[in-house]
């Protein structure tokens, strides 16, 4: 499995600390170019690989760690993105209900990659905790995710498994999705709680 990190902001650089301390290797991209990103990537770990937007994109599963409202840039680097898994990481804060159609974000994040099978995670905890050890108290931090494609969470749960985060899954965007994302300028109940899962 190929893994890419688009966006290398305080979100983007937390879940690629994730991969490093695990020795996954994952690529690392933005509007920068690699030459630009290669200090960030190697102060992370050596399993972080800068790459251009369009080669980044070519990963069979690509975490989005972008501002709301870049997303069509990102799709367009892609030539297709059928079958491919995004992650989507983003906060919709401060964009108003109406300029999204009144559909949850991710939903709209999801038109923006047409074929691609998109799941929520990663999004609820700030990019400092994110960038932690999940491991907590002889717990493991939680991630939550969502996705209305039922092979594709369980591929994402066993993703986040393997970073050592606990996944709890929320079923579908529109239900328990709401739960971890932003509605105009306030947050949903489950953002920034950072919670601790005990076997």
């Amino acid at each position: 499995m190929s893994y890419s990190i688009i966006g290398a902001g305080k979100v983007g650089q937390a879940i690629a600390r994730a991969f490093a301390r695990k020795g996954i290797e994952v690529a690392i991209a933005s509007r920068r170019s690699p030459e630009a990103l290669a200090p960030v990537a190697k102060a992370i770990g050596p399993t972080i690989i800068p790459k251009s937007l369009q080669d980044a994109v070519k990963a069979e599963i690509v975490l989005l760690a972008v501002p709301f409202g870049t997303q069509k840039d990102v799709a367009k680097a892609g030539k297709s993105w059928q079958g491919k898994i995004v992650i989507d990481v983003t906060n919709a804060y401060g964009v108003a209900p109406e300029e999204l159609g009144n559909l949850p974000s991710s939903v709209v994040i999801s038109q923006a990659f047409p074929g691609a099978r998109l799941v929520k995670a990663f999004n609820s905890l700030p990019a400092e905790t994110l960038a932690e050890d999940p491991n907590v108290k002889g717990g493991r931090r939680v991630v939550f995710l969502s996705s209305d494609d039922e092979s594709a969470a369980s591929e994402v749960a066993a993703l986040i498994e393997q970073l050592d985060f606990a996944p709890v899954q929320l079923g579908k965007l529109a239900e328990g999705g709401l739960l971890v994302q932003a509605r105009g300028k306030s947050w949903a109940q489950l953002i920034f709680q950072d919670f601790v899962k005990f076997k």
